[in-house]
């Protein structure tokens, strides 16, 4: 068992995963449900534009953008910086303003260009009819707003962006017989567009952060053995209270502190390993001992002379090499753990 545990320790290393609690971690393979946080966790943190929605059949989507972009260009706002990072092509901006709590404005290619929230629609009675509009808001997807010469033309939509490696994590815990569960302070219209997108099980949302420790709690006296992943501050009591804490390492120290395991490398497909390590180094242990106990009930009789009866004496070399032979058997079946 020692030399399965150094050769497991070895490999979640050599992975990005280390493994701060041994005994939190062979707990792992017991894993029935997991939780993550989604901001940082299963979403990058920033925001990313996921529509265009050009309303003048005269202006291209990329046009649009390009418009949008060269005015976001100034600004600090994390959706501005969203907008100007995903475009292609930006422009020069003369007389650029910003509209207090509305969005901000510009002279571009000489053509007065306003980046506005919904709100200035509503302020100034300017009517959204494109249906596509309402359905990426009940999304709960941010949407600002194009006009240029005074005219609508159209919209962009944001949201925080999904971890590529998100939806394949998901597909392999769910395979391997794992409930996934996402736990999240944001709008329910948010997490259940990111759960949707990534074929979570359940979602729990707008969640307090003194209310996360409850809800483990709750999903604990469910009978399942919970695993939680998380990256904050806030969820850091939520780590303690799992029976496994998975902590992001990108996330804040004290998540880090907190966790039992942490994925350096911060990529939500480092759960299911670390998961799956867990159940190899189980069955590696499992196997050891049932090969050191079987090997032993046979071999110490035989060197008691059991068998003399019968003209099979074993001489003290024999024994030795027999003895050395169980051991390297373990030793090289600890190895292959490298194989599973």
């Amino acid at each position: 068992m020692p030399l399965v545990v150094a050769v497991s320790t070895s490999i979640a290393a050599a992975h990005g995963l280390l493994i701060r609690d041994r005994a939190a971690f062979e707990g792992a393979r017991r894993t029935q449900a997991i939780v993550f946080d989604k901001t940082g966790t299963l979403t990058k943190g920033e925001f990313g534009i996921t529509d265009i929605l050009a309303f003048d059949k005269a202006m291209t989507a990329n046009e649009l953008l390009s418009f949008a972009a060269s005015i976001e260009q100034n600004s600090e706002h994390p959706i501005a910086r969203g907008i100007a990072r995903n475009a292609k092509e930006k422009w020069s901006v003369d007389n650029f303003r910003a509209i207090p709590g509305k969005g901000a404005e510009g002279d571009v290619k000489g053509k007065p260009v306003k980046v506005v929230s919904p709100g200035y629609l509503r302020e100034k009675n300017i009517a959204v009819t494109d249906p596509r509009v309402a359905e990426l808001s009940r999304q709960g997807k941010t949407v600002i707003f194009v006009l240029v010469s005074g005219e609508l033309k159209g919209a962009i939509a944001l949201a925080d962006i999904i971890r590529p490696e998100s939806k394949p994590a998901i597909a392999r815990l769910k395979a391997m017989g794992i409930r996934c569960i996402m736990l999240t302070g944001d709008k329910r219209e948010v997490a259940e567009w990111v759960a949707r997108e990534i074929g979570l099980d359940e979602v729990v949302a707008e969640v307090l952060p003194d209310q996360k420790v409850a809800k483990i709690r709750e999903i604990e006296e469910r009978g399942l053995f919970t695993a939680m992943t998380g990256d904050g501050v806030n969820d850091a009591p939520a780590l303690a209270q799992a029976d496994v804490g998975i902590g992001i390492g990108a996330g804040t120290d004290v998540a880090i502190e907190t966790a039992d395991i942490i994925l350096v490398k911060s990529n939500p497909a480092d759960v299911p390993a670390i998961i799956e390590l867990a159940r190899a180094t189980y069955r590696k242990m499992i196997q050891n001992l049932l090969w050191a106990t079987g090997y032993n009930v046979i071999a110490i009789p035989a060197a008691a002379g059991v068998l003399a009866h019968w003209g099979i004496i074993l001489g003290p070399a024999v024994g030795a090499v027999l003895m050395s032979a169980s051991t390297v058997i373990c030793a090289v079946n600890a190895r292959l753990l490298r194989l599973a």
